[in-house]
């Protein structure tokens, strides 16, 4: 009888045990890639083993009458063709477990949706030449992405990208799954994303705590960015909330936060939230130079 555990105390070691589990649950680091040939190739950024998830960017011409587009920035040149090289690369990825998702959008003009009809064209063309449809034209071969990233910071048609979401979630159903992420400013609501955001459908959204000082994190106050991440893991219904952070000073106009200053003050805050899936880096040509991801790696 001595050398007996009693089942009360099993029942709350177990339980304490999960506690620990869940608050101390590791993230994933996600990459955007494209827009600067300095970053590299893509099977590099795979290759590196820092990251779960690489966002292709841009799909940033489409919608209200456009030819959608995709602009690699010098990677190479989807008016001949020559982006279809990319499909190796994008499948390498994938063996290795990695998401490879379509950003669309992006900061520069060139894209709105004019109607709901407009909206379902746009996921229509994005589900046959980028997902698990069938083109003649697929800018990036035969490869299928995972899935839709919204970035989208140019006004124009919002009440549509929650049509979008919708039609793009019709498509996975009963066949391979799409992915749907979004990259909101923290000021919440997003004043272009919130329509689609309330749709429920985004499985990831990665929140971008930059460019906005209201909600930007700041170690001399960060009652700011608390109450702005408090906001967004209560208020939007998503798998997963991530912190988006600038990879380096000049990847952003502001709020870089210093790797070591993430992992002491920033991370041990976020992570006690059920819905923390990790951090999201811009971009990465910025962290090749800081070796920021690198720096975190241990502690996302």
């Amino acid at each position: 009888m001595g050398n007996k555990t009693p089942k009360v105390s099993i029942f709350f070691l177990l339980n304490f045990l999960a506690l620990v589990f869940r608050t101390n649950a590791g993230g994933d680091t996600v990459i955007y890639w494209g827009q600067d040939e300095r970053e590299g190739s893509l099977t590099e950024t795979c290759n590196s083993g820092l990251y779960k998830i690489v966002n292709i960017a841009f799909l940033a011409r489409f919608g209200s009458g456009r030819e959608p587009q995709i602009n690699l920035a010098g990677h190479c040149e989807p008016a001949s063709n020559g982006c279809k090289i990319l499909s190796t690369e994008i499948k390498n990825c994938q063996k290795r477990g990695i998401k490879v998702i379509l950003s669309i959008g992006g900061g520069d003009p060139g894209y709105s949706l004019s109607s709901a009809g407009d909206a379902t064209n746009v996921a229509d063309f994005i589900w046959n030449n980028f997902l698990g449809g069938k083109s003649r034209t697929r800018p990036l071969g035969d490869a299928v992405l995972d899935g839709v990233d919204f970035d989208i910071e140019v006004g124009g048609g919002e009440a549509f990208y929650a049509v979008l979401a919708r039609r793009l979630s019709q498509h996975s159903r009963g066949g391979r799954k799409v992915y749907l992420t979004a990259a909101p400013q923290c000021p919440f609501p997003d004043e272009h994303q919130n329509g689609a955001l309330s749709t429920g459908l985004f499985d990831f959204v990665w929140v971008q705590f930059y460019n906005n000082e209201q909600c930007q994190f700041d170690s001399g106050d960060p009652s700011k960015f608390q109450n702005s991440w408090k906001q967004w893991v209560s208020s939007i219904k998503a798998r997963k909330i991530y912190l988006g952070l600038p990879a380096s000073p000049s990847a952003a106009g502001s709020g870089f936060v210093p790797a070591q200053t993430v992992i002491r003050e920033v991370l041990p805050f976020i992570k006690r939230s059920r819905k923390y899936g990790g951090v999201m880096l811009w971009d990465r040509s910025a962290d090749k130079q800081t070796g920021f991801s690198r720096t975190i790696k241990g502690s996302v």
